[in-house]
């Protein structure tokens, strides 16, 4: 280290605030409901190689923390006082945009004619053109149907707007005032860094500076690998499952091979399914990227609370991710709804951690985030496009404590919206916005509820956009013994004679009158539900958080009403109860159990190893129509209804001859 541990102390604390200042100034001054009020934007300050140096602790989305401003930086050629880049494209941005939707300015900082830092700030904004309202549809198969894609380039040359990008910008989008507010927000932040970051130069140094970026980021890249060291060595291996890719029926595996080995991870997806002809891909470049390394973060935050939080705490990880997977998509790749899958690896990544460290490591949370968009017409023409409410479910259980009910904050610190804020910008009413009963995952410590929302339509002609429905078909799984959570619903029209079911959705029209309700997933338990304590279980029951028939038949615990209509320990019922033998619990869910009587590892793997040998433009319709043929021996329905052994027998059968006949034509081709 070049700086005394005070001095780095006092230096990494005032940059530290000054990422904070520069995402309070985004948020006060900015334009659309979801940076305002969901908080889905972040600020920060990166050193001149590129790495963030300085990140928020309490405000801003706090996972992209890893990403780096340098290829975005060298795409935009030589740069001077005053110029400020903007970019949203994951491709020639190198991973630092995931998604077209999300609008990257980076301002070089300079003193004395050198660059001694970046400026960073990123917003979701509204909507970027593209085939549906707020852009991003599942269905999309390629980046370009996503919206408007920019690369690299200046949006300020010295100072001045470029008039020519301002313009590029405002006809590729359906909400050009909401995103003229919100670029004008992040601009504001970048001279709050500026200004902020000039007085600690005139307060330490240039010199200080630049040794504190090196320093920083060492320190704490020093003390991940201390956190890290505290895992067993060894190598562990889980598998997780994305319900479908929204144009097939088929499953989106994803496979993780986690090696720990004195303070280090390697991530190896080797294993993963193929790029999916739809918006499900993740554009890592096949490095540690945010997308793929959440849950490590987490992780590491967990083991030491007070790490200082930059590019360091990357530092100790390595990835293998095989490209043309769907975890290190090639272009031109659809990439919108990224982080449905980013939410399936970080269960799979959980549950590999969870073999290296179960007194640590939850269950599964809901693994599902959803944007719920509605798109209408505005009254001055024009549309409004607006997140009604980012739903999230609970957070899964652990040794010693129970899930937390309605947040999860695996891949995402969202706020909720205040309903009032929403009736006032969108023409919507809501009706309930609670927790769910019954839908966090029975254990001895019980998983966190999902949320249920309710909303009904005030004005014919609206969109209904819920991007990044999951867990639909699989649940998400609980741990040493402990129940997985409830599945996801959406229903339009609950409970009238026009009700429709819906899975994953691009766009649905609705009507005045309409009501639109999204349950979302429960989280895992953790242990043996039978020995939960009775009380524990009163108090939900209680708290409306368990019903009293799922007390009965989850936990073996009676409950009766006190003289006061209150609900009350039934202490005989409860003995008699736990008395008998409790019904078996499947931690992943009867869904998933099906899945793999018929798909078992090593067939899985075969087959995906058989398809990375096919060309990367061949590989997504051979596995569809592999999978397909096999679905076609199952019950309609499968895997929700069970096959019968006949049907087992003959879906085995049917995968092994497509496989061999796959092996044998990429064998002949070699």
């Amino acid at each position: 280290m070049q700086l005394d541990p005070v001095t780095l102390e006092i230096i990494g604390n005032k940059l530290g605030a000054l990422t904070e200042e520069m995402c309070l100034t985004l948020q006060r001054t900015s334009r659309s409901l979801y940076v305002k009020e969901t908080a889905d934007f972040c600020c920060a300050l990166a050193g001149p190689d590129g790495r963030f140096t300085a990140y928020p602790r309490g405000i801003g989305v706090s996972g992209f923390v890893g990403l780096d401003v340098r290829t975005a930086v060298e795409h935009a050629g030589p740069l001077q006082p005053g110029d400020v880049i903007v970019t949203n494209d994951p491709y020639t941005s190198g991973g630092l945009a995931t998604h077209l939707t999300d609008l990257q300015l980076i301002e070089p900082y300079f003193h004395a004619g050198e660059i001694v830092g970046y400026g960073w700030a990123f917003i979701h904004c509204s909507d970027i053109g593209g085939r549906v309202p707020s852009s991003l549809a599942p269905s999309n198969h390629e980046i370009y149907q996503e919206g408007l894609r920019i690369p690299p380039v200046k949006l300020l040359r010295a100072g001045e707007p470029s008039r020519d990008i301002a313009a590029l910008l405002a006809a590729n989008s359906r909400t050009p005032d909401a995103n003229d507010g919100d670029l004008r927000a992040m601009l504001a932040a970048l001279r709050t860094g500026r200004e902020r970051l000039a007085r600690v130069i005139a307060q330490h140094g240039a010199a200080d500076l630049a040794a504190a970026h090196t320093d920083l980021v060492d320190h704490t890249a020093q003390k991940a690998g201390a956190a890290l060291a505290r895992l067993r060595d060894g190598t562990y291996r889980f598998t997780d499952y994305l319900d479908d890719d929204a144009v097939s029926p088929v499953p989106v595996r994803i496979s993780v091979t986690v090696t720990v080995d004195a303070g280090t991870l390697h991530l190896d997806f080797t294993g993963t399914d193929p790029q999916v002809d739809a918006a499900f891909n993740i554009a890592s470049h096949g490095r540690a990227h945010a997308w793929i390394t959440t849950r490590v973060l987490a992780l590491i935050c967990t083991l030491d609370p007070a790490i200082p939080l930059n590019g360091g705490l990357i530092r100790p990880v390595t990835v293998t991710a095989p490209e043309g997977s769907v975890v290190n998509a090639l272009p031109p790749a659809a990439v919108g709804i990224r982080h449905a899958t980013a939410s399936r690896v970080n269960d799979a990544l959980g549950g590999a951690l969870a073999l290296a460290a179960p007194e640590v490591m939850p269950a599964a949370s809901s693994g599902l985030v959803v944007p719920v968009v509605v798109a209408e017409n505005a009254p001055g023409g024009g549309q409004n496009v607006q997140v009604l409410e980012p739903m999230v479910g609970g957070t899964g259980a652990r040794d010693g404590a129970d899930g937390v009910d309605g947040r999860d904050s695996g891949i995402s610190n969202l706020a909720n919206n205040p309903v009032e804020t929403v009736e006032t910008e969108i023409g919507a009413r809501i009706v309930r916005y609670a927790l769910r009963p019954d839908s966090g995952g029975p254990g001895r410590w019980r998983g966190g509820c999902g949320l249920e929302l309710v909303f009904r339509v005030l004005h014919d002609d609206c969109r209904l956009l819920a991007r990044g429905l999951e867990r639909m078909r699989f649940r998400p799984w609980g741990s040493a013994g402990g129940g997985p959570g409830a599945a996801a619903e959406l229903v339009v029209n609950e409970g009238r004679s026009d009700a429709q079911r819906h899975t994953k959705i691009d766009m649905l029209t609705l009507r005045q009158g309409d009501t639109v309700t999204l349950r979302t997933s429960g989280a895992g338990g953790h242990g043996d539900p039978w020995t939960r304590d009775p009380g524990a279980v009163l108090d939900d029951v209680r708290r409306g958080l368990v019903t009293r028939e799922a007390a009965a038949r989850a936990y073996g615990v009676a409950v009766t009403a006190d003289p006061h209509g209150r609900p009350a320990l039934d202490e005989a019922g409860t003995r008699e109860l736990r008395s008998q033998a409790p019904a078996p619990v499947d931690g992943a869910g009867p869904e998933r159990a099906a899945w793999d009587a018929v798909h078992d590892t090593e067939a899985a793997d075969r087959l995906v190893a058989a398809l990375f040998r096919l060309p990367q433009s061949r590989r997504y319709a051979r596995r569809a129509a592999i999978h397909t043929a096999v679905l076609r021996e199952l019950p309609a329905g499968f895997p929700a209804v069970a096959p019968s052994p006949p049907q087992l027998t003959a879906a085995r059968a049917t995968l092994a001859t497509l496989m061999t006949e796959l092996e044998d034509e990429v064998g002949r081709a070699a």
